[in-house]
């Protein structure tokens, strides 16, 4: 199933190609991070690769599930990091990039209330939503949240994506096989927990009243 990313999913640079699409995607939401994700671990879950060595023969899972996990956690976190420095600085500048993007634009308008209100659990929720990792992420920096209170809710949302992700295509490799159809119902319910994720984080607030500037996204 798998012939077309067999070479890459059997190199390692996967783990890099892995790493520069999670970490772009949070500038680029249209870039198919899960879906890479996924088809890397279902290769994962496929495939083992004989090595020879000087004691015999043994055998390995290329990529290795723990590292594909790791990799994209911490692109994840470091992405976020340099999106909410860059909102931190940007100003009117982001501003009018943020307005060139249809999507950017759209999402931004329909969680920035929900954001706002804080919870820290929304950043979470919010990973798995579309354009959700960008809004908070940039929305956290142009409000000049502290650092303390963003980052290890960001920590966290991407070892949940990640655990979450490389699971799907494991499993789904382990129970479907290497196939279409595997990949492919793993990737739907990748897109099923983001349309769920969407829903919480529209959800219309109760408290009616934002937090004030620089207030712990926790509280």
């Amino acid at each position: 199933m798998l012939e077309s990313v067999g070479a890459l999913t059997g190199s390692p640079w996967i783990y890099a190609v892995v790493a520069l699409s999670v970490l772009l995607d949070v500038f680029l939401p249209l870039l198919p991070s899960g879906v890479l994700v996924i088809t890397a671990a279902t290769a994962a879950a496929a495939s083992t690769t004989t090595v020879t060595a000087a004691a015999g023969e043994a055998t390995r899972q290329v990529p290795s599930l723990v590292a594909l996990t790791l990799c994209a956690a911490t692109a994840s976190l470091l992405g976020d990091l340099v999106a909410y420095r860059l909102a931190w600085r940007g100003g009117e500048r982001l501003d009018r990039a943020i307005a060139r993007s249809r999507r950017l634009t759209a999402a931004q308008e329909r969680l920035g209330a929900a954001l706002s209100r804080g919870g820290g659990v929304l950043v979470v929720i919010a990973r798995f939503a579309p354009a959700g990792r960008s809004v908070v992420s940039l929305g956290a920096g142009a409000a000049h949240r502290r650092p303390v209170d963003f980052l290890p809710w960001s920590a966290l949302a991407g070892v949940a994506w990640a655990v979450y992700s490389v699971g799907l295509g494991y499993f789904g490799g382990q129970w479907l096989g290497a196939t279409w159809l595997g990949t492919a119902v793993s990737v739907l319910a990748l897109f099923l927990a983001g349309s769920l994720a969407a829903l919480v984080v529209r959800r219309p607030s109760r408290a009616g009243q934002a937090p004030a500037t620089g207030a712990p996204i926790g509280s």
